[in-house]
């Protein structure tokens, strides 16, 4: 077996880095991280803030864990179970148990914090172990084995001890010198198993492919096509290695995706730096580091170890009385499934469930100043917990900031007032929560957008860099009738093959109140005029629908069939008589068209409908499941929604499904410019009127002058 040299080991971090783990994990945190504190910006322009991870406590009933929480229940843990002090016993996720919904919604600030507990999920002598740990009692009060089939999140060792694995084979050692690749200039990563068929039970397997970074820090873009291991991950054993000969490995050339050292010749004009300005400081607050107040709303926010950035208790103040109404008790990304559309041996089970095989919160690295957030962002961190069950701080994980792009909330001008100038408008100035998790190649934003006007836009963009397959054709011409089914040639020798993304987020809406919420379906539906009525032919006629059934609530979007969908409160109504209410308002989307027999779909089974309402369960949180990794697909947001529970005036939670198709072009190549989607939450007889109504417009007076530069 060669020795790993140190380059190859370096490669190898820097791609597994934005596979499976954060910067404090790899690297190992800067020195104010080893004692939990930090220095981060305050929202408002003026000093520094000092943040002291390791004395923090919480603050609100849905506060993450604190370090002094997570050192503690790992102690706790150490009492409960030897493997965890002989290291036999892994964490693979630690979380704050949260507590009973009503709790919650009936606490105040000022009374006395729930009962915090933390759910482990941990791995131990080949058992999954769901523990439920009391930080009151100091003890574990809870303790499922296996509850489902499947396995906890891959912490980031597994994988990269797996990724060393291959070496210990002859026969890949063989197949690397072969084709005349230098161990020194290997990235190995590892692509997740799926799950298909009997094979694989009993048994933790990952798949590990290698590429060459020689020349190039994009080594992405030169696979070693056709050689492919299966590997054990707990016996770290050789499964199968799988060789079908050499493939031409792509050109370095062009792929180079650093600034500093590209030399490539730029035919762009520069773009001058561009940045928003508030002369009195950003208008948002942020109080006991995660409840914000902006303009009329209030929500919490935290990073998640699966989810990455949680919203939790959005209200909105009422524009006629200033009461506090609540729109939403919690929403997240429940689940990301992305499936490649190769059938090949090397290629069939790349169908990623990126949060619950992954975690969107270790892969979610500090964000980029002034690029990934503008300057007048705020940042907050993630603290979560190792496999051996210490704290570590993320640090930057998630901004705050106001945006401004000289977009329009609203506006008039008046032409029949002969004797008056009326000329309105309202600047729309938004608030965004964004969080960017780095998930191998791909990269993803997600930005929670809150309006003056009570909408609620989340956005969803991918970018970063394709997963591309080796092939022996240069130019689309010498392929013939040859045309390969994964996909389209992009450069030469790099097919960019097909694949689907999916985002299945989980939004527990409570209008006004959690316990009697229901689902209309609005149907516009064509009428044909009576002959002889009008000069008109047809119309459209609104016909509303309440969902009785979770069934009834199965909902795939059509353009030739359209319905709007609200979520209403029938019991608060309007002056005029409306139930107060939300609706979501699909952008675009995708639907996914693999048969629901296909190994991978039934696992991917929440995918199945854009829109789905459920009867609230505090255990239905991850639309795959609580264990996600080699799953079966038994425990998906299909199999609870086929159980057609009551959801007319009941707590219900609604999953809505974004969906994109990407067929890569050259374009995509080397680097993928950002496609994003988005849906809206948007207020439905909520408000007596319009609340942008009393938002001031802005006046020369309240910003500094800036004068342009004269152009030629």
């Amino acid at each position: 077996m060669p020795e790993p040299s140190f380059a190859r080991l370096y490669l190898f971090f820097f791609g597994f880095l934005l596979l499976f783990a954060t910067y404090s994990w790899i690297f190992g945190p800067e020195p104010s991280f080893l004692f939990g504190t930090r220095v981060r910006n305050t929202p408002r322009s003026g000093p520094r803030v000092h943040v002291d991870h390791s004395t923090e406590t919480p603050h609100h009933p849905l506060d993450p864990l604190t370090v002094l929480e997570i050192k503690k229940v790992r102690s706790i843990l150490l009492d409960h179970d030897p493997g965890f002090s002989s290291g036999s016993a892994t964490i693979h996720s630690m979380a704050l148990d949260e507590p009973d919904k009503t709790r919650v919604v009936q606490w105040k600030k000022g009374n006395r914090l729930p009962s915090r507990r933390a759910e482990v999920i941990a791995f131990s002598s080949g058992q999954t172990h769901v523990l439920t740990v009391d930080l009151d009692s100091g003890r574990v009060i809870s303790d499922v084995v296996n509850p489902t089939s499947g396995y906890p999140i891959l912490t980031m060792y597994e994988a990269f001890a797996a990724s060393e694995v291959p070496f210990k084979s002859v026969e890949f050692n063989r197949s690397i010198e072969a084709r005349g690749v230098k161990f020194s200039d290997l990235a190995c990563i590892t692509p997740f198993a799926g799950w298909f068929g009997p094979e694989e039970e009993g048994r933790r397997i990952i798949k590990v492919q290698c590429y060459t970074s020689e020349d190039t820090t994009n080594y992405f873009m030169r696979p070693i096509e056709g050689l492919y291991v299966t590997v054990d991950i707990d016996k770290l054993e050789v499964i199968k290695v799988i060789d079908k000969g050499p493939v031409p490995i792509p050109k370095a050339a062009g792929t180079e995706y650093r600034f500093g050292v590209q030399n490539k010749p730029v035919h762009m004009d520069r773009i001058n730096p561009i940045s928003m300005e508030q002369p009195d400081g950003p208008s948002f607050r942020v109080e006991d580091g995660h409840l914000i107040k902006w303009a009329n709303w209030v929500f919490h926010v935290k990073a998640d170890q699966r989810a990455g950035i949680i919203i939790s208790q959005a209200t909105v103040r009422d524009s006629e009385t200033g009461e506090p109404r609540s729109v939403m008790y919690k929403g997240f990304p429940s689940e990301l499934f992305v499936p490649y559309m190769d059938p090949e041996e090397g290629w069939y089970y790349k169908t990623y469930m990126d949060a619950g095989e992954l975690g969107l919160g270790p892969t979610a690295m500090s964000l980029v100043p002034l690029n990934d957030c503008p300057r007048n962002a705020y940042y907050i961190d993630g603290v979560f917990a190792t496999p051996d069950g210490k704290a570590i701080v993320q640090p930057n994980m998630i901004c705050l900031f106001e945006r401004y792009a000289g977009d329009i909330s609203w506006r008039h001008s008046e032409l029949f007032f002969t004797n008056a100038d009326i000329r309105e408008s309202r600047p729309k100035v938004t608030l965004v929560a964004r969080m960017i998790t780095s998930v191998g190649n791909y990269d993803y934003i997600f930005d929670w957008e809150f309006q003056t006007d009570g909408l609620i836009r989340v956005t969803v963009a991918a970018t970063g860099m394709l997963m591309v397959k080796g092939t022996p054709y240069e130019n689309v011409d010498d392929l013939g009738d040859k045309e390969d089914n994964a996909g389209p040639l992009i450069s030469e020798n790099v097919i960019g093959v097909v694949h689907d993304h999916f985002i299945t987020f989980h939004l527990d809406m409570d209008i006004d109140g959690p316990s009697n919420n229901s689902l209309v379906k609005v149907h516009l539906e064509k009428q044909r005029v009576p002959t002889g009525k009008s000069p008109r032919k047809s119309y459209l006629k609104v016909k509303k629908y309440v969902a009785k059934t979770e069934k009834d609530a199965q909902i795939k979007l059509s353009l030739y069939d359209p319905y709007e969908f609200h979520i209403v409160n029938p019991n608060r109504r309007s002056r005029v008589g409306n139930p107060s209410g939300y609706r979501i308002i699909p952008g675009g989307n995708a639907a996914n068209l693999l048969d629901h027999d296909d190994p991978p779909q039934i696992r991917g089974a929440f995918t199945n409908n854009q829109i789905w309402m459920t009867q609230y369960n505090r255990s239905e949180q991850y639309a795959g499941g609580v264990l996600i990794y080699q799953s079966h697909g038994e425990d998906t947001l299909q199999v609870w929604s086929d159980r057609d529970r009551s959801i007319e005036n009941k707590d219900i939670v609604l999953w809505y499904t974004l969906g994109f198709h990407h067929v890569p072009c050259q374009e995509d190549y080397p680097v993928m410019p950002t496609v994003a989607a988005s849906f809206e939450l948007k207020p439905a007889n909520f408000f007596e009127s319009n609340p942008v109504l009393g938002m001031a417009p802005f006046f020369d007076k309240d910003l500094p002058v800036c004068r342009p530069v004269a152009s030629s």
